[in-house]
């Protein structure tokens, strides 16, 4: 695989980012105005304004199974296409909700629309690079990524303070609408003629059969879905946190940015450090602090209250530095062995990472009323879960490695 020049590759990390950052922007936006939302939309429990959050990535996680077969047989772009055009559509169904039930529907497609680029981003970087060179691309991918959590907050609370939580939708679409113009002037198709597929009932199932043959991309697929559960619980809870619970309603935005820097400088750190001890490493190591700093946490404040919010600030930072190490590294292990069926790669190993997130959050969210020690919990139980998968993983790793020389010998 040939590696483009700085300028191109800058372009093409941006421009990947880009269309992975409308799914920030579509979740983080609405975070501020999701008790507002609540009211307008007749909610009844402070709990299900959540699933404002949740659902979404429901969709995010039953789109790829639809555009990941399309992509292997028509290609990268008109898939993306198609994605921006039903989040438009979708987007107009929040815009007029009246009901929790429509919301909801009207989320759920905005995940399936925005599954397209989401999961096209992945495809098409996995179509260019491997290995660790594609977890560093992955990582500075994500970077520019983590930028909209940072700012995607504030912003939407500036749109309500100024307009109402309909113009957040608004001003997603437009900027779905620039990035979907950049991505049909600049980037090529990135899926070799060679490579293109039939599009046949039993790619699916042709496809899952080849996912399931490696261990390693369903063992990492696993740990996804529980480390992105966990965090989603966070994500989904965190306006009822810091607003709710702490009172800090105005702050809110601006603690929400600095949690996100935390993770942006780790998956900054990671770009670098992946080359140097290579994705493996990164991932247990990041698994075991992942572990010791949320069950820190539930040993020493069990049957407490919430403490102070600058050690709350202080442990939330540092697990998600933690994080940070993980969400590409485990993208591009899962993905390694199957790059030559990427798209239907990136759909399946997708659907079940985010088909898992959606069920723990969902689940131990609806714990979390007066404190936030279910969400450690639930950090606790998610990493151990992880570590044990991966354990096994190294231990089966060799054997397999064995039988194959014994086999080619």
């Amino acid at each position: 695989m040939t590696h483009p020049s700085s300028k191109s590759q800058f372009e093409f990390i941006a421009l990947m980012a880009s269309l992975m950052s409308v799914v920030a922007l579509a979740i983080d936006a609405i975070l501020p105005a999701l008790d507002v939302i609540g009211l307008q939309i007749g909610t009844q429990l402070a709990v299900d304004n959540q699933l404002l959050v949740t659902m979404i990535f429901l969709g995010l996680g039953i789109g790829p199974l639809l555009f990941g077969p399309l992509s292997d047989s028509k290609g990268r772009k008109p898939i993306v296409y198609i994605g921006f055009a039903l989040f438009l559509f979708a987007s107009l169904i929040c815009v007029f909700a009246d009901s929790l039930e429509v919301m909801v529907m009207g989320r759920i497609l905005q995940g399936i629309g925005l599954s397209a680029p989401r999961t096209m981003a992945i495809a098409i970087i996995r179509d260019k690079y491997s290995g660790d060179y594609m977890a560093r691309i992955m990582s500075f991918v994500t970077v520019v990524f983590l930028l909209i959590p940072i700012i995607a907050p504030a912003l939407g609370k500036f749109i309500l303070d100024f307009y109402d939580w309909q113009g957040i939708f608004y001003v997603q679409m437009g900027i779905s609408g620039l990035v979907a113009l950049w991505f049909w002037r600049r980037q090529e198709e990135s899926l070799a003629p060679e490579n293109k597929k039939a599009l046949k009932r039993v790619l699916f199932i042709n496809g899952l059969k080849e996912i399931f043959k490696h261990k390693t991309t369903v063992g990492y697929t696993i740990i996804s879905g529980f480390i992105t559960g966990s965090f989603m619980v966070y994500l989904s809870s965190s306006q009822q946190i810091f607003e709710n619970q702490y009172g800090l309603e105005k702050e809110f935005p601006f603690i929400f940015a600095g949690l996100a820097i935390a993770i942006g400088s780790a998956i900054f750190l990671n770009a670098n450090l992946v080359m140097r001890f290579g994705m493996k490493n990164i991932i247990t190591a990041s698994l075991i602090a992942y572990f010791l700093i949320s069950i820190t946490y539930v040993v020493i404040f069990n049957n407490q209250s919430n403490p102070d919010i600058a050690v709350l600030l202080a442990f939330f930072a540092i697990q998600f530095f933690a994080i940070g190490f993980m969400f590409g590294n485990l993208r591009a292990m899962a993905m390694e062995a199957v790059g030559h069926i990427a798209g239907m790669a990136a759909a399946i190993t997708g659907f079940i990472s985010t088909l898992m997130a959606v069920a723990i959050s969902t689940f131990i969210g609806r714990f979390i009323d007066q404190t936030v020690m279910p969400l450690f919990l639930g950090f606790s139980i998610s990493a151990l879960c992880s570590i044990a998968i991966l354990l096994y993983l190294q231990k089966s790793t060799p054997r397999v490695k064995r039988n194959l020389a014994a086999t080619n010998s």
